[in-house]
C-alpha cells in the first residue's frame, strides 16, 4: 500500500531501532501472501495526511476486532500469476480457476462486511470500493468447476453427456473383462483373476509362460518377467471406444477451460486490482491484531511537533517491563539523558525512535491514551558499538563518520537519536565535541536524544537555552536500575557507591573523593539533595494518587448503591401499577356484569330507569378506576408507616374495619371475622379476597385518623357508601363534567399494547357519557403493533358503532377514528 513520500532515513538507523524486528511480528499477523508482501516492502510515510489515514484504518479495524467483527479474508488467494498467463492466452487448469473464484468470492464478503459496518468504520467502508465486482465471473466458474476443483459433469451439455457414455462403456467392459477372468477357459492362464490398467486399457495379468495362450495386446511387463499384462482381443475394440471418449472428454473440458479463461483474461485488469486492494486491507488487519495483542494505541498530535509518551513499553522486551514517560519539544528542543550503564538510557532512546517509525507505518505503539506523536521529515539513529573492521574504522571513527553524515542531511523537525555521544575518544575534547554537536542539530530544528557519561553535558544541558536533563533511576541499595527516566534532573553514575557495595575498601573511596574537583564534589552533593527532593515528592505524589483512587472507588461505590436503590424503587413501582391494573381489570368485569344486569332489567322497568341504572353503573365503575389508579402512588407514599403497623388482633378485626394488606400494599375493609385458618375476609375496592392475619397491619388511616383524611369517599364508620349512591350525583351532572373535562382526541404514542387499551376503554366510557359521537385515537405509525391491537380492541368493544383509518387532515394512518353507538 502506497502511503505517499517515505520517510528520510538510513537502513542503519532502521536497524539500530529494531524496526525489523516489528516487521516480522507483523507479517506473522498476515493471512495472504500478498499481505506479508506488503509488510515486508513496509517502509515509514512522511505526509501527514497519509499518517492519520493509516492510523484512523487501523484504529477502526481495531474496533472492529474488539468488537468480534474482525476483517474476514477466507478464500483469497494470491491468484496473479494465474491472472497473467490467462493475460497471455495461456489456458488455466481447473484448480486455478477455482482459486480465481474462490479470491472474487473472499472480496465479496469483506466489501459487503465493511459497508454493513459503516457507521463504526467509515474509512475501511470508503476503501471497500477498491474491491472490484467479479460475482458474476466466480458464478460462472463454480457452474462448471466443483469445490474439489475438478470440471462438473455439468459444465456443459456435451460433456455430460460424453462422461455418461464413458462410464456406461466402462462398466460393461470391466463386467466382460470379469467374466473372462473367471471363466474355466482363461482362468488357469492368470496369475490372479482380476482386472486392472496398463497404458490408459484394461487388462488382465497373465503368467509369462501361458502368454500365447491368451490371444491378445500385451502392454505391460512386470518387474519380475512373470507377468505379462494383456488386452484380450475380445475387448480391444471396446478399449478403442474408450479411448476415442476420453480424447472427446478432454478435448471438451479444454474447450470449457478456454472459455473460462477468456472471461478471467477479460477481467485481468480489475482482478489485479482487486488483489492488490485485498493485499492492502490483509496489512490494515494485521496492524489491528499487532495493536490488540501490545494494547497499544493511536497516537495523537500527528499535527504538532510534540513527543510527549505517557506509559511508553518498548514493543520488543519481554517480561515485566517498566514503562517511561518521555516530553520532548516546544520549548524544549533537546534531551540529555545520564545515568550508569545498563539503566534504560538506551532503551528508553530506541523506544522514542521505534515509536516514531511505527507510527508513522500506520501503526498503534504501546503506551497509554494520550500519547503524543508528530509526523517527523526524517529519522536518525547512531547507536550501538558498529566498529567497521573492513574499513579500519575505530568505534569513535565509526560513530563520528555516521554522525557527519547526520549533520549534513538534518532538516528542521527531524528526529535525531544519538547513544553514548563523544564516547571513544578522549573524555574532554569527547565532551567538547558532544556540545557542539547537540547545538547544530538544534541550530538546524531538530528534535534531539542523547545518553552520555560526560558530567560536563549535564551542566551544559543545565544552562544551554532549548536543552533539558534527564536520567534513568538507580536503586543505590540493591545496586539495581529501576529503568524509570526522570525527566529534569541529571544522573550519577553511582560508581563509588557500586564500588563500596562490592567491597572497595572505605580508604580508597575516601581518597578517590579527595581526587574529586569541589565543583565536582559540589554536583555530586547537589545531586543527592534533588534526588532526595524527587522522592519525597514522589512520594507525597503517590499519597495522592491513593487517596484520589479511594475518592473514586468511594463515588463509584455510592453510584451503584443510588442505582440500586432506583432499580428497588422502578420495580416497586411496576409491581404495584401491575397489580393495580390487575384489579382495575376486575373491577371492570364486576362493572359489565352490573351493565348486563341492567340491561336485563330493561324488559322489567322502564327505559328510563334501567339507563339511570346503567349510568350509576358506569359512573361507580369510573369512580372506583380513579380510585384504583391512584392506589399504586397512594401504596408507595404509605408502604413505610402502613408496612410498620401491628398486626391486628382478632377480636379488632370486625366488619367495617379498614386494615392495611401488606402483600397487595393497599387499604381494605373487614367483612367477616378471622375463621378457624385465622383467614380474614376484606374487600379491597371492588375485589373480595381471604388473606392471613399475620398479612393485615392496622391502617394509619384507621380510628382518629379516619375522620380527618379521605373522609369525601366513606359514609360514617369508614363504610363505603353502596355502588350508584356515592357522590357522584345525577346523569346530567356526571355528563356535563365529563362534557367539560374530555377531549375528542387520546394520544397514546409511547404507550404499549398493555398500557393502552386499558385507557383507549376508560376514555371511550368518558367519551360517550360527554356525549361525543366521533373520536380520534392517536397511535402513530411505529410498527403498526400498537395500531392493530386498538382496532382489534374498537371492534369487539360494546360502544363503539364503526371505526375507519384517520384522513390526511386527521393525522392519516397514525390516527384511527371511532363512531360511538347513538
Amino acid at each position: 500500500m502506497t502511503m505517499s513520500a517515505e520517510l528520510e532515513t538510513t537502513e542503519r538507523t532502521l536497524a539500530a531501532l529494531d524496526f525489523p524486528a516489528i516487521v516480522d511480528r507483523l507479517a506473522a499477523r498476515t493471512a495472504t501472501p500478498m499481505g506479508e508482501e506488503r509488510v515486508r516492502a513496509l517502509r515509514p510515510a512522511a505526509g501527514r495526511l497519509a499518517v492519520r489515514r493509516a492510523q484512523a484504518e487501523t484504529t477502526e479495524a481495531r474496533l472492529l476486532l474488539d468488537a468480534g467483527q474482525p476483517l474476514p479474508f477466507e478464500g483469497a488467494r494470491d491468484i496473479r500469476a494465474a491472472v497473467a498467463r490467462a493475460e497471455k492466452s495461456g489456458r488455466l487448469e481447473a484448480a486455478e480457476l477455482w482459486a480465481v473464484a474462490s479470491t472474487a468470492r473472499a472480496a465479496a464478503r469483506l466489501a459487503r462486511h465493511l459497508r454493513a459496518r459503516r457507521e463504526a468504520a467509515p474509512a475501511l467502508a470508503d476503501r471497500a470500493e477498491t474491491l472490484g465486482d467479479h460475482t458474476a465471473l466466480a458464478a460462472a466458474i463454480e457452474a462448471a468447476v466443483d469445490a474439489d476443483a475438478a470440471l462438473r459433469d455439468d459444465a456443459s451439455p456435451d460433456l455430460a453427456r460424453l462422461r455418461r457414455q464413458h462410464r456406461t462403456l466402462s462398466a460393461r467392459l470391466r463386467e466382460r473383462l470379469d467374466s473372462l477372468a473367471r471363466s474355466p477357459a482363461l482362468a488357469p492362464f492368470l496369475q490372479e483373476p482380476l482386472v486392472t490398467l496398463r497404458g490408459g486399457r484394461y487388462v488382465v495379468p497373465v503368467k509369462a509362460e501361458h502368454r500365447a495362450q491368451v490371444p491378445g495386446v500385451v502392454h505391460d511387463t512386470s518387474s519380475s518377467g512373470a507377468t505379462v499384462f494383456i488386452e484380450p482381443m475380445a475387448v480391444v475394440e471396446v478399449n478403442n471406444e474408450l479411448r476415442r471418449l476420453e480424447a472427446l472428454i478432454r478435448e471438451e473440458e479444454e474447450r470449457i477451460l478456454d472459455e473460462l479463461g477468456a472471461r478471467v483474461r477479460a477481467e485481468a485488469a480489475a482482478l489485479r486490482s482487486t488483489v492488490e486492494a485485498l493485499g492492502d486491507f490483509d496489512l490494515i488487519a494485521a496492524r489491528a491484531r499487532l495493536s490488540a495483542e501490545m494494547d497499544a494505541v493511536e497516537p495523537e498530535g500527528l499535527d504538532g511537533d510534540l513527543v510527549e509518551l505517557r506509559g511508553a513499553r518498548h514493543p520488543l522486551l519481554t517480561g515485566p517491563v517498566v514503562p517511561i514517560d518521555v516530553r520532548l519539544g516546544g520549548e524544549i528542543r533537546t534531551l540529555v539523558i545520564t545515568g550508569p550503564n545498563t539503566g534504560g538510557k538506551t532503551v528508553s532512546l530506541k523506544t522514542v525512535g521505534l515509536f516514531a517509525l511505527m507510527a508513522q507505518c500506520g501503526l498503534h505503539v504501546p503506551a497509554r491514551p494520550g500519547s503524543r506523536l508528530p509526523v517527523f521529515p526524517q529519522v536518525f539513529c547512531d547507536a550501538g558499538d558498529e566498529q567497521g573492521v573492513a574499513q579500519s574504522l575505530s568505534t569513535f571513527s565509526s560513530h563520528m563518520s555516521h554522525i557527519v553524515e547526520m549533520v549534513r542531511r538534518a532538516r528542521p523537525g527531524a528526529l535525531v537519536l544519538l547513544d553514548e555521544l563523544g564516547a571513544g575518544t578522549d573524555p574532554q575534547e569527547g565532551a567538547a565535541l558532544a556540545m557542539a554537536i547537540l547545538q547544530a542539530f538544534q541550530e538546524r530544528g531538530c528534535l534531539t536524544m542523547a545518553t552520555t557519561h560526560y558530567s560536563e553535558l549535564k551542566a551544559f544541558a543545565h544552562r544551554e537555552p532549548g536543552m533539558r536533563n534527564a536520567s534513568v533511576e538507580f536503586d543505590a541499595d540493591t545496586l539495581r536500575p529501576t529503568y524509570r527516566l526522570v525527566i529534569g534532573l541529571p544522573g550519577k553514575s553511582h560508581a563509588f557507591a557500586i564500588a563500596a557495595r562490592l567491597g572497595l575498601p572505605e580508604e580508597i573511596l575516601e581518597r578517590a573523593r579527595a581526587h574529586l574537583s569541589a565543583e565536582s564534589r559540589e554536583v555530586a552533593d547537589l545531586l543527592e539533595e534533588l534526588a532526595a527532593l524527587r522522592d519525597e515528592l514522589r512520594r507525597e505524589r503517590d499519597a495522592a494518587e491513593r487517596a484520589r483512587r479511594e475518592a473514586d472507588e468511594q463515588a463509584a461505590a455510592a453510584r451503584r448503591r443510588l442505582e440500586a436503590l432506583e432499580r428497588e424503587r422502578d420495580s416497586l413501582a411496576r409491581e404495584a401499577r401491575e397489580k393495580a391494573q390487575a384489579l382495575v381489570r376486575r373491577a371492570r368485569a364486576e362493572a359489565e356484569a352490573l351493565v348486563a344486569e341492567a340491561r336485563r332489567r330493561l324488559e322489567e322497568e322502564s327505559a328510563a330507569e334501567a339507563a339511570a341504572r346503567a349510568e350509576a353503573a358506569l359512573a361507580e365503575l369510573r369512580r372506583r378506576e380513579r380510585a384504583l389508579a391512584e392506589a399504586p402512588a397512594a401504596a408507595s407514599a404509605g408502604d413505610g408507616r402502613a408496612a410498620a403497623g401491628r398486626v391486628p388482633e382478632p377480636g379488632e378485626l370486625v366488619p367495617g374495619r379498614t386494615v392495611y394488606v401488606r402483600s397487595l400494599r393497599l387499604e381494605g375493609e373487614v367483612l367477616a371475622p378471622p375463621d378457624a385458618e385465622d383467614q380474614v375476609a376484606v374487600r379491597v375496592g371492588v375485589m373480595r379476597v381471604h388473606v392471613p392475619r399475620s398479612d393485615l397491619a392496622v391502617a394509619p388511616t384507621d380510628g382518629a385518623a379516619a375522620g380527618s383524611g379521605g373522609g369525601g369517599a366513606r359514609g360514617a364508620g369508614g363504610r363505603r357508601p353502596p355502588a350508584g349512591h356515592g357522590g357522584g350525583g345525577t346523569h346530567v351532572q356526571l355528563a356535563g363534567a365529563k362534557a367539560r373535562e374530555i377531549r375528542p382526541e387520546l394520544d397514546l404514542h409511547g404507550l404499549t399494547v398493555d398500557e393502552a387499551l386499558p385507557l383507549v376503554d376508560k376514555y371511550l366510557d368518558d367519551a360517550y357519557l360527554a356525549g361525543l359521537r366521533t373520536v380520534r385515537l392517536v397511535h402513530g405509525k411505529g410498527t403498526g403493533a400498537l395500531r392493530q391491537a386498538v382496532r382489534r380492541f374498537l371492534a369487539t368493544h360494546r360502544l363503539v358503532d364503526s371505526f375507519r383509518p384517520g384522513a390526511a387532515d386527521e393525522g392519516g394512518p397514525g390516527t384511527t377514528v371511532a363512531r360511538l353507538r347513538d
